[in-house]
Parts: C-alpha cells; sequence; structure tokens
C-alpha cells in the first residue's frame, strides 16, 4: 500500500514525495533527481526519481479514475469551470510559480509572464471554451436512418514534457486532456519537475478529483515505462524529433494513439516592402527564450536589394537584448539550459564559420556571468541553406541570414526543410503576406508577428510532428468517436 506523505518545500529544497492521483506519496524508487539553475549552477534541490514501479502505480490509479467516472463521466461544462479556476488560480499565484520556474531554467520573471503565463492561462481558458461548445453528440441521418454519433475521452494519457517553456506545456497538456475528461500521467523534462508538481498541485486544489492526475519526475527509463505500460491509451508529447520518432515507433507496436510536437527550423520572409521599425520584432521572434524554442524564426530570408540595411537593424536590435540573470529587471535573455547544450551551440556556431557564414555579431560568453551557462547572440550572413546552420535545430541565440532574388526562391527556401512547425513574412502588404502563407508547407504562420493562439490549433507539417494542440483541434485528439446505429423509423426526441 502507498504512504501518504507530505510534500517537501518547493524551491531551495528537497521533496521526498512523488505526486501521484492528487496526493503526496513516499515513493518506490530509492533514486533522486538532482536539480540545478542554469543561471548560478547553484543546486535548486531535488525531486525522486519515479522508477517503473512508481509509474505503474501512477497507472493504475488513474485507470481506477478514469473508469469510475469520477471526471469522465462529469459534465463537460464542469470541467470547463473547473479549468478556468485553475487559470485564475496561476494568475493569482505567479510570483510563486514564477520563482520556481525561474530557478529551473533561469528565465527572467517579465519573460515567463508573457512566454508562459500569458499562454498557459490562456490555453487552459480556450479547452473551457472548446469542451463546452464540442459536440459531444449527434443525430445523423443516413443510408440506414439514424446513427448517433458520440465523442467519449481517449482514456488513460500519458504526458511527456520538455524543459524550455514548463508552466506553458504543463498547461496545455493537462489541459487538452482534461477537458476531454481523461486521466493524465506527465513525466516532465528531468530540467523542471519542481513547476510540473507545483503546477499538478494547484489543478487538485482547483477540483481535480483525486486518482486523475499524477506526476513521474524522470529520465529516459521512466518515458519508457510510461510508454510502454498497457494502461495508457494515448501518449501526447512534446520535445525533440529524434526522441519523438522514437515514442511514435514504440507507441505503434501497441496500436497506442499519440501526438507529437516536435522541432521545427522556422524561416522569416522579409520581403522587399519591409518596414524597418519591424526588424526588432523579427529579431525577438528568433531570439526569445535565448533561442530555446521550436518556434523560433531562426532563418531569416532577406531580399539582396535590402540585405545590409536589414541585417544593421537585426544587429542593433539583438545588441538591444540584454543577457544576464533573472534577477534583474531589465533581462530579456537568460541562460540556456546546461553547460551541454551550451557547447553544442557553440559547435554550430564554428561549424557554420567553417562552413563559410560570416558573423555579423558574433557570440561571446560574458565574464561577468561565469557562475552560469550564458551566451550572447549570433547573426550569420553568407549562409546558404544547405549549411548545417540553416538546416539543423540548434535551439539558442543564433540566427541564419539568407539573401534571395525574387519571392518564388525565398519561398523555396522556405520550404526546403525536414521541418514545417512555424514561420512568417515581414511585409507592408498583408494581402500578399497571405497568399505566401499559402505556399509555405508549416502547420503555423503569422504576418509581420507571430504567436500560438491558444483557440487556434497549433502543430507542424514533416519532422515537426503529428497531431494539433490548442483550440477544438486539440481537444479533438483526446476523443474517440462511436457511432450507435438505431432501429430503423427512430426518431430522436428534439
Amino acid at each position: 500500500m502507498t504512504e501518504t506523505v507530505e510534500a517537501g518545500t518547493r524551491v531551495g529544497g528537497d521533496q521526498t514525495s512523488l505526486y501521484l492521483g492528487g496526493t503526496w506519496v513516499a515513493p518506490h524508487s530509492t533514486e533522486t533527481l538532482e536539480v540545478y539553475s542554469p543561471a548560478t549552477g547553484e543546486r535548486v534541490g531535488s525531486v525522486p526519481l519515479a522508477d517503473e514501479t512508481d509509474v505503474d502505480t501512477a497507472l493504475r490509479t488513474a485507470r481506477a479514475a478514469f473508469d469510475s467516472g469520477v471526471w469522465s463521466a462529469r459534465p463537460a461544462a464542469e470541467r470547463a469551470e473547473i479549468l478556468e479556476r485553475v487559470a485564475d488560480l496561476i494568475d493569482a499565484r505567479f510570483d510563486e510559480i514564477g520563482a520556481v520556474v525561474s530557478a529551473e531554467m533561469g528565465a527572467p520573471p517579465s519573460a515567463i509572464d508573457m512566454l508562459q503565463k500569458l499562454p498557459g492561462t490562456g490555453v487552459l481558458r480556450a479547452y473551457a471554451d472548446a469542451a463546452r461548445n464540442y459536440p459531444w453528440q449527434e443525430y445523423r441521418t443516413g443510408l440506414f436512418g439514424t446513427t448517433l454519433v458520440t465523442r467519449e475521452p481517449v482514456g488513460v494519457v500519458g504526458a511527456i514534457t520538455a524543459w524550455n517553456v514548463p508552466l506553458f506545456l504543463v498547461c496545455n497538456k493537462f489541459g487538452a486532456a482534461l477537458a476531454a475528461g481523461c486521466s493524465v500521467v506527465l513525466k516532465p523534462a528531468p530540467e523542471t519537475p519542481m513547476t510540473a508538481n507545483l503546477l499538478a498541485e494547484i489543478f487538485t486544489e482547483a477540483g481535480v478529483p483525486e486518482g486523475v492526475i499524477s506526476v513521474v519526475p524522470g529520465a529516459t527509463a521512466t518515458g519508457e515505462a510510461l510508454v510502454n505500460h498497457p494502461d495508457v491509451d494515448k501518449i501526447t508529447f512534446t520535445g525533440s524529433t529524434a526522441a519523438g520518432k522514437a515514442i511514435g515507433a514504440a507507441c505503434a507496436q501497441s496500436l497506442k494513439r499519440c501526438s507529437l510536437e516536435l522541432g521545427g527550423k522556422s524561416a522569416a520572409i522579409v520581403l522587399d516592402d519591409v518596414d524597418l521599425a519591424n526588424i526588432g520584432m523579427l529579431v525577438f521572434l528568433g531570439l526569445f527564450n535565448t533561442g530555446q524554442a521550436c518556434v523560433a524564426q531562426t532563418r531569416i530570408l532577406v531580399p539582396r536589394s535590402r540585405h545590409d540595411e536589414v541585417v544593421s537593424a537585426m544587429v542593433e536590435a539583438a545588441k538591444a537584448m540584454k543577457v544576464g540573470l533573472p534577477t534583474d529587471p531589465e533581462v530579456q535573455l537568460g541562460p540556456v539550459i546546461s553547460e551541454r547544450q551550451l557547447q553544442r551551440i557553440e559547435g554550430y556556431i564554428e561549424a557554420g564559420k567553417k562552413a563559410g557564414a560570416t558573423p555579423a555579431l558574433e557570440s561571446t560568453r560574458p565574464a561577468d556571468l561565469d557562475g552560469g551557462h550564458f551566451i550572447t547572440p549570433t547573426i550569420f550572413t553568407g549562409v546558404t541553406n544547405d549549411m548545417t546552420i540553416a538546416q539543423e535545430e540548434i535551439f539558442g541565440p543564433v540566427l541564419s541570414v539568407i539573401g534571395y532574388d525574387d519571392v518564388d526562391e525565398a519561398i523555396a527556401i522556405a520550404n526546403d526543410s525536414d521541418y514545417g512547425l512555424a514561420g512568417s513574412v515581414w511585409t507592408s502588404d498583408v494581402e500578399r503576406g497571405i497568399e505566401i502563407s499559402g505556399r509555405i508547407r508549416t502547420g503555423t504562420f503569422g504576418i509581420n508577428f507571430y504567436a500560438i493562439d491558444p483557440g487556434s490549433p497549433f502543430g507542424g507539417y514533416k519532422n515537426s510532428g503529428i497531431g494539433r494542440e490548442c483550440g477544438p483541434e486539440g481537444l479533438e485528439s483526446f476523443v474517440e468517436h462511436k457511432s450507435t446505429m438505431l432501429p430503423m423509423g427512430y426518431e430522436p426526441a428534439q
């Protein structure tokens, strides 16, 4: 029997319990995950590392809760009300939540507010609206009379998230699955388990019943135990394309449903009528979160007729983005997540130089920030689309400027990628931008801007993933469709 215990300190301490089924319990595992600040290198704390037995406990609990109907049978309007309550609690407790996120991933509070809390609470409210308005039942008249079509929750969901925007990702995974009536077991990234634990508590506080949600921190083995467990009906994953392919292959073996939100190498097409006043936003969309974003606009396609002035504006905009500690209110760019990732980014920068690209702005490791994993932005010119820096996702503050002569060439370059997650066009003619958007093979796109809209579908083409999140389409991916044939001549009551 699982022993109930109290939670440990959330920030700056060691958590000794796992959050399973809405209750803090003693883990079976004796291993821990150590959490370190990427901004200072200091130890933040630790959490238990869930082993295969802990994952099994979480999933059996989730299955029992789902089968009981305590959440799955609850009216959609009631589920929606609880999701909105979660959003309100996150708003009210943001100082506490933001401190945890900053401690784990080093982002400044202003970035967490704009890039995580705002879309996180937004997506919860969007899923609440979708649940209220979704056609859970409908009658159709066909060849053999009347059929009752119902949408039912898919069952027990295993959710696996990345570390780069943990507040948003937890809200997005929990929000969609819970709106549909599913139970959820979440494996957060090993870098950000405390954020997941705190948010899970808030979902319970808002009214999600006992047994419905669990958090199993861990690394690869924990994820594999979750993906391969027979009680999981669907896996939803956000992370690298390589990991997504492995998860998709594992799900195929047992015919589990899966949705995969993976990497990107997005192109921002600057047209010849661009307003240079918008270049600051373009650069921000390539460098925000220190480039650690799957939707970052990192390939900047510039007409050769305006190349030099656009690059000059880009360099000035990047220089103006202050790099530093999350305690500095003027900071816009925090650290990258680890020394390993920092070295990886520097490896890509060296590869770009060796391939013939020229830094218009070259990165440095700030001398006064040597306790963390900091690097300033790099902007390359002279990039061709076949270079490694133009084809592979760097996940760091590196932008590649690629010249073109005409719009058809720019569109061909934008589409010449294994990815298809995001993109944008920068023009004074919105109608021209809309026409170009229809020729770009990506799941999301922006004109003089880019954002993930909580009420609209988000996902990618090609190696950027399978399925969609956000909006009614995100809810749809967590339901099964059932058709019930009614007797011929039967007329349903109106």
